[in-house]
């Protein structure tokens, strides 16, 4: 998966990049973005105005989110902003020139660090029951074929004890997350205060997937996660085990919700005062409507993890809900 991913011939490096392939929540609307930067005024005000502002974009891709985030910053705190896109890939040409690109998160920031669909793509391996009832390691050949390695043991083992234990039926699958609570808390303690959020694919304990979630993705089709290079091999994320002390997990509904992206249609008398008006309102309720939908982006899973602040996107979750 690492070497399909980001070898020399990997996906994330091809030049189209992930946009070529499919199409995530920066991908569907500005409005995403818009809500992403109204987080981090959040963020901002709980750090009370720092001199400097970060906004890490972790998995930029091509760094739309961050081209999009800066441009919906308040003029109160766009000086103040330092914007760092951090990806594997070359920096794209034509990037704003305000965005850092780093093939690493900056260490001692205080701010926003942002991983939108990242986790899904740290590495991992594949656990299946064998026949006797053990659970073996997956292995897979350059072209797909599968075979079963030898027993999972040690940490690994005692991962999946915890987060995803399975009954000894032959074919059951569990993906060992353990690389992604790793990934994830290197990540978090990026930050000095502030805020980490990753928004991803997501499961929870009493509903992980009998046979997994591996998959693979090539122009906008699921296709078999074959490890050559040429399609995106994913995996869905236990964000309860990834969770630090103190952080909370919630739906993409409820996030954005809470951050002023709503679906509901503007007022039909809009139509008659202001046509353009109308128009505008009803596009951007449609985007809204697929941003939050049920069965669709609505369902993906935020983990919110504060650093050395109370978290702002909690706070907004609960006032949302009160109103």
């Amino acid at each position: 998966m690492e070497s399909a991913l980001y070898g020399p011939d990997g996906f994330y490096l091809r030049p189209e990049g992930p946009a070529g392939h499919f199409r995530t929540s920066v991908h569907a609307s500005p409005l995403f973005a818009g809500a992403v930067a109204r987080l981090l005024c959040r963020v901002d005000e709980a750090l009370d105005h720092p001199d400097e502002l970060a906004f890490v974009d972790l998995g930029a891709g091509r760094g739309e989110l961050t081209a999009g985030v800066l441009a919906a910053l308040p003029p109160d705190v766009a000086p103040r902003a330092r914007a760092c896109a951090v990806e594997r890939a070359d920096r794209p040409a034509g990037l704003d020139p305000r965005i850092e690109w780093c093939a690493r998160p900056p260490a001692g920031v205080t701010g926003l660090l942002f991983a939108n669909e990242w986790l899904d793509n740290v590495p991992l391996e594949i656990a299946e029951v064998d026949p006797d009832g053990l659970v073996r390691r997956v292995l897979v050949r350059g072209d797909g074929t599968e075979s079963l390695g030898g027993t999972v043991e040690g940490a690994d083992a005692s991962w999946l004890a915890r987060w995803w234990p399975l009954a000894p039926e032959p074919g059951l699958r569990a993906e060992i997350g353990r690389p992604r609570d790793e990934a994830w808390a290197a990540a978090a303690a990026t930050l000095t205060r502030g805020l980490a959020v990753a928004v991803d694919y997501a499961h929870d304990r009493a509903g992980r997937p009998p046979f997994g979630t591996l998959t693979g993705f090539r122009v906008g089709r699921e296709t078999a996660p074959v490890p050559d290079g040429t399609c995106d091999i994913t995996a869905h994320v236990a964000l309860d085990a990834c969770a630090l002390p103190g952080a909370s997990l919630l739906t993409q509904r409820a996030a954005l919700h809470a951050l002023g992206v709503s679906g509901g249609r503007p007022p039909l008398s809009l139509a008659s005062t202001d046509p353009a008006a109308y128009v505008r309102a009803l596009a951007q309720a449609g985007a809204a409507a697929e941003l939050t939908a049920a069965g669709g982006l609505g369902d993906f899973g935020w983990l919110a993890q504060p650093v050395g602040i109370t978290d702002p996107l909690l706070v907004d979750v609960a006032h949302h809900e009160e109103q």
